[in-house]
């Protein structure tokens, strides 16, 4: 007989019913102090001495129910284990004394990973880190759901960081494929969508996520230093090229279009010949005085 797999309800956050408690404090007081004073007056008396303990252990009660909360702090309210909502209400707050009650905080925080060694696409080991922008929207499913909330981030963000790294290449990435070093935008973007999936059972969200740190593993670094020196280098020989292909052709057509000289193709041929050699040499070129014809 085939078991039908059972699914693990969430918790769900929902407000809870607090008093306020300045009310409470002021009656707290006054029966805590109020008791001892009437057992004073007449001591002597048995209902007297009954009702003033009556009135300081309910005052002293009412006191052990009061809790503060600030802006953006949230207090889950438990009855012996179970759930019964959570006060998001700024100030003095008042609730039953024998209910538990777990302050967490709602405001943003920010976490920069450790620097994690992994390798990109292409299998180059790389050093990565991220700076993680989160905050907790469900305050049930971050004390329930998960053992520790700010661990499990923790995590979450290491695992979200090694798994992204994988899916692209450091640099040097095919035709229009995104890149860890020059997509940083779309990289952060596709982060920060990986993480908010991951965290989303603890009831966290997160507000911004970037790479904080980039670069070779330091065993490859130095020969990848050299490649994209070299790199660099063989585009400015294509700038260069480019350029001096452009003077040597708007030379060309000055010359013929003022009649300063007439040449004929294998005089234009060394002409060009000798016109790339000097604009595309890494030296400056040597002049050399002809006191002869030209084409002696």
């Amino acid at each position: 007989m085939t078991q039908t797999p059972t699914t693990h309800s969430r918790s769900a956050e929902r407000p809870a019913r607090t008093v306020n408690g300045i009310l409470m404090l002021l009656l707290g007081l006054l029966l805590l102090v109020g008791g001892p004073i009437g057992i004073a007056q007449d001591p002597e008396n048995a209902v007297v001495i009954i009702g003033g303990i009556v009135a300081g252990v309910t005052g002293l009660l009412l006191l052990c129910g009061l809790y503060a909360l600030q802006p953006n702090e949230g207090m889950a309210i438990l009855l012996f284990g179970d759930y019964r909502g959570t006060d998001r209400r700024t100030g003095l707050r008042w609730v039953l004394p024998w209910y538990s009650r777990k302050k967490i905080s709602l405001r943003v925080r920010n976490l920069t990973s450790d620097k994690l060694k992994v390798n990109d696409r292409r299998g180059n080991p790389i050093e990565i880190a991220a700076n993680v922008v989160w905050r907790v929207e469900d305050s049930a499913q971050a004390l329930f759901d998960v053992d520790d909330y700010q661990a499990f981030v923790n995590i979450q963000v290491d695992t979200g960081l090694r798994d992204l790294a994988s899916h692209y290449a450091y640099d040097h990435g095919e035709e229009h494929e995104l890149t860890l070093r020059a997509d940083a935008e779309e990289v952060a973007a596709k982060l920060r969508e990986e993480l908010a999936g991951r965290v989303k059972v603890a009831g966290v969200v997160v507000d911004e996520a970037r790479l904080a740190h980039l670069a070779y593993a330091p065993e490859i670094a130095s020969a990848m230093l050299k490649r994209q020196q070299a790199e660099a280098v063989l585009a400015a020989r294509r700038l260069i090229v480019k350029g001096a292909v452009g003077m040597v052709e708007t030379a060309l057509l000055d010359l013929g279009e003022r009649e300063v000289v007439e040449l004929d193709e294998d005089r234009k041929a060394a002409m060009v010949s000798n016109l790339l050699v000097v604009l595309c040499a890494d030296r400056e070129a040597q002049p050399v005085v002809n006191t002869g014809t030209l084409y002696g």
